[in-house]
Formats: structure tokens, C-alpha cells, sequence
């Protein structure tokens, strides 16, 4: 694991600075989408929003088609953990390299085991923006 003083980086492959500024960008957009919520930005701009599904998988899936087209270069960001490796499973066939999510879920391991497979980098917070 691989510490700054405001994420932590489980996986194998650490972001370079830009995908850092566009995953600062989509932690601080994420927590004005209703939750199970998604979105995928670039470095200053979103490219998709998935919001208010009952679960991750098709909140994802939401916001990777409305981004579509622009997915080169691009981050998602999650409200909330993800517990299971289907969501990055998702965001890896779409072409995304980069994933900021709170973390905390018993079952991370799944979660960054899955990233380090498909070579994604997977930042942890700490923090839920999660709300109903």
C-alpha cells in the first residue's frame, strides 16, 4: 500500500498526477449525485453520471454509456464501497484506468484484486458521500 496524506492506493499501479487531478475532480462532484452513485470525469469535466440506481453495477453501466465517446483518459468515481468485482469488471471493459472510492467494505480485497488484474488503479478515501 502506497499512502499520501489524503488517499490510499492498494493496488499495484498508482496514478500519475493528472489522473490524481481528475480523480480530486470526481471525488468532489460525487457527493452531489444521489447514491448508488457513479460518474465519470476527466480532469475538469463529467462525462457521465450514473445516480440513484439500487445498485452499482447499473449506475455504472449508466454513466459509461452517456460517456461513451469520451471514455480515453477518463475516472469514475463511487459513492460507495464496492464490494464485489463485477462493478471493475464493468469499468475495465469500458477502457477506464482509474477508480476513487471510499473503501471499507469487508470484501475490498475482491475489489483490488479485480483492479490489479486489469491494471486499474484503485484509490481508497475513506469517506462515504453515500445519501438517499
Amino acid at each position: 500500500m502506497c499512502q499520501s496524506s489524503y488517499y490510499d492506493y492498494y493496488t499495484i499501479k498508482n496514478p500519475f498526477r493528472k489522473k490524481i487531478t481528475a480523480l480530486e475532480f470526481a471525488w468532489k462532484a460525487i457527493k452531489y449525485v444521489k447514491s448508488n452513485g457513479i460518474i465519470i470525469t476527466n480532469d475538469h469535466m463529467t462525462l457521465g453520471v450514473g445516480p440513484g440506481q439500487t445498485n452499482r453495477v447499473a449506475s455504472v453501466r449508466i454513466a459509461i454509456d452517456q460517456a461513451k465517446d469520451r471514455l480515453d483518459g477518463a475516472v469514475l468515481a463511487s459513492d460507495a464501497f464496492f464490494p464485489f468485482a463485477d462493478n471493475v469488471e464493468e469499468i475495465a471493459k469500458a477502457g477506464i484506468k482509474a477508480i476513487i472510492q471510499p473503501g471499507g467494505s469487508v470484501r475490498d480485497q475482491e475489489s483490488i484484486e479485480a483492479a490489479d488484474k486489469y491494471g486499474l488503479t484503485m484509490v481508497f478515501t475513506g469517506v462515504r458521500h453515500f445519501r438517499h
